[in-house]
């Protein structure tokens, strides 16, 4: 007797595919619909972006908010490439600690045993419920007893704590077999080199997916050059941006909408290329 065997992600379509095309497409739509809208209001007339009730869609698209995002960068004379370099430079050095940290800190909850790593843990956890406005004003009292205040590191230092960082590591990290590594132990090798030689190639899924997730909160930040900079060469290309819509006076809504599309295009690009490691690392972590 023989048996048809069904491939649960079958490399051509075929004709089982149809059911549940008509069921997700409509649903992949209504995710897409964000981003559609983000793109379409960085080129909509400033008619249409006072257009009421709002459309997504935009029906005489134009470049007008650009050039006059571009205008006043212009008029102001702010140095622009300044606080895009600060931008560039505070991303990488941002995303390449965090990757440090979560992936150390994350291998010795998972795999190294310690005096109170259980309830280090469990505050670890516990601080995944706060929010940054919740912690706001305890953040800043400590920044300015470390003397951070208009420091470059204040970009940096503060944002590595990041909770939910280490729970995607560690979740990840505990599906490394014990035996490859008390065998690696047992040659000799050290923690670092557990680390970098078996760790790592086994986790590069959360790996990448933890740089996504950083690069996305740190490119996107303009919270600490609002609040802790006084000096404008250490601010960044977020708050440059925010600042130029706020001269921008009646087309601050088109500047606005062209300045956020300009900080998203990154975002997008980065998450595009390596959306299926996301999502292979968040259904490897128990994330529902």
């Amino acid at each position: 007797m023989a048996f048809q065997v069904i491939q649960l992600n079958p490399k051509r379509f075929q004709p089982s595919q149809i059911k549940f095309l008509i069921f997700l497409l409509p649903i992949c739509l209504v995710m897409l619909m964000p981003i559609i809208y983000i793109i379409c209001q960085a080129f909509k007339p400033l008619d249409e972006l006072f257009y009421f009730p709002p459309r997504i869609y935009v029906i005489h698209p134009t470049l007008s908010n650009f050039e006059e995002l571009f205008r006043l960068a212009r008029v102001t004379g702010l140095p622009w490439l300044r606080y895009l370099l600060n931008s560039l430079l505070i991303t990488i050095v941002y995303v390449v600690a965090v990757l440090f940290l979560t992936v150390t800190t994350g291998y010795a909850f998972s795999k190294k045993q310690f005096k109170a790593k259980k309830v280090l843990f469990q505050i670890n956890q516990l601080a995944l419920m706060f929010i940054a406005v919740a912690v706001q004003i305890p953040t800043y009292l400590i920044i300015s007893a470390l003397g951070l205040i208009d420091n470059f590191l204040v970009h940096i230092i503060p944002a590595l704590a990041v909770p939910v960082y280490i729970f995607l590591m560690k979740q990840n990290i505990d599906e490394v077999p014990k035996e490859i590594l008390e065998s690696a132990r047992l040659d000799g090798a050290n923690d670092l080199q557990i680390i970098l030689r078996f760790v790592i190639p086994l986790v590069k899924p959360t790996i990448a997916t933890v740089a996504i997730l950083a690069f996305q909160a740190i490119w996107n930040s303009g919270g600490a050059s609002t609040i802790y900079l006084n000096s404008e060469s250490l601010k960044t290309l977020p708050y440059y941006l925010g600042l130029l819509t706020s001269q921008a006076g009646i087309k601050a809504s088109g500047v606005s909408a062209a300045s956020s599309l300009i900080l998203f295009v990154p975002n997008l690009v980065i998450f595009i290329v390596m959306q299926s490691k996301v999502m292979n690392t968040m259904a490897r972590s128990g994330i529902k």
